[in-house]
């Protein structure tokens, strides 16, 4: 599947929304003279996540800093290793999001992130990724998948709200390829994301409001990370060598980011 292959860079305010099976039916029954489905139908988004060996990324992250930025390997549909995907760095700067990406084949991109061989013919994002490598040395740490489908408006295209549900996520097999072993983040939640370049039209801010459609802060790299967390599965800064009593300072880092996850998780 080719999806906006020719789209390498926005800039755009996104918000996101939580809505249940209902409020979805009713937002599709109140909109279907505004808005329709794009070509690609419903589909399916893999990403793998690159972070640094402790999660700084995501940690920084769920303090809410005014920046914050992500590196994510992205492929639609069936991936397979001729397939185009897409390496991609998200940026956030107080509330208007940033996003830089490159489409190389699934090949190059396993060969660049696990060898540091730049694709051939390198553009001057693929140059930018690089940096963020060089700088962070991230690696692969989450695989991560949704189905989606997405809507344009019918008189502004630069309009774009996708729904996204079945929220799935695994640490093991990290590959865009495979398609198993993942558990479900908030079964049965419909997860809206609404883009534009500037302001809502105002009769989606009013149906917004009519159905009680509220934005929330909702991350979903963020909120599979906090629910390991709270869960214990990822506790990376509590592994100490011979079982050492941890220092004050790491007591107070971990309670720092115990606070940052539940925050979170009490959004969900």
């Amino acid at each position: 599947m080719k999806y906006m292959g020719n789209a390498s860079v926005f800039q755009r305010v996104e918000k996101k929304y939580q809505m249940s099976e209902e409020q979805y039916a009713r937002f599709l029954q109140k909109t279907k003279e505004l808005i329709h489905e794009d070509e690609f139908g419903l589909h399916t988004i893999h990403n793998i996540y690159f972070d640094t060996p402790n999660y700084g990324l995501i940690r920084s992250s769920l303090e809410k800093p005014k920046y914050k930025e992500k590196f994510r390997m992205r492929g639609y549909g069936t991936v397979t290793q001729d397939s185009e995907i897409f390496l991609e760095i998200k940026k956030k700067y107080q509330g208007v999001v940033y996003k830089r990406r490159t489409c190389v084949s699934y090949k190059e991109a396993e060969r660049y992130v696990s060898e540091g061989v730049l694709p051939e013919g390198s553009d001057q994002i693929m140059r930018e990724i690089d940096y963020f490598f060089q700088f962070y040395k991230p690696q692969p740490q989450v695989y991560l998948a949704y189905d989606r489908v997405a809507y344009v408006g019918n008189e502004d295209d630069q309009l774009r709200i996708t729904i996204d549900r079945n929220i799935r996520s695994r640490y093991e097999r990290l590959e865009l390829g495979y398609t198993g072993g993942c558990r479900s983040l908030n079964p049965g939640t419909y997860l809206m994301e609404i883009k534009v370049a500037m302001a809502y039209p105002v009769w989606l801010s009013r149906i917004l409001a009519e159905l009680q459609i509220y934005p929330i802060s909702f991350s979903k790299y963020g909120n599979v990370y906090a629910n390991s967390v709270l869960s214990g599965e990822l506790h990376p800064w509590l592994r100490e060598a011979g079982g050492q009593q941890m220092s004050e300072n790491r007591k107070k880092q971990r309670e720092k980011e115990k606070e940052s996850c539940l925050q979170v998780y009490s959004a969900v």
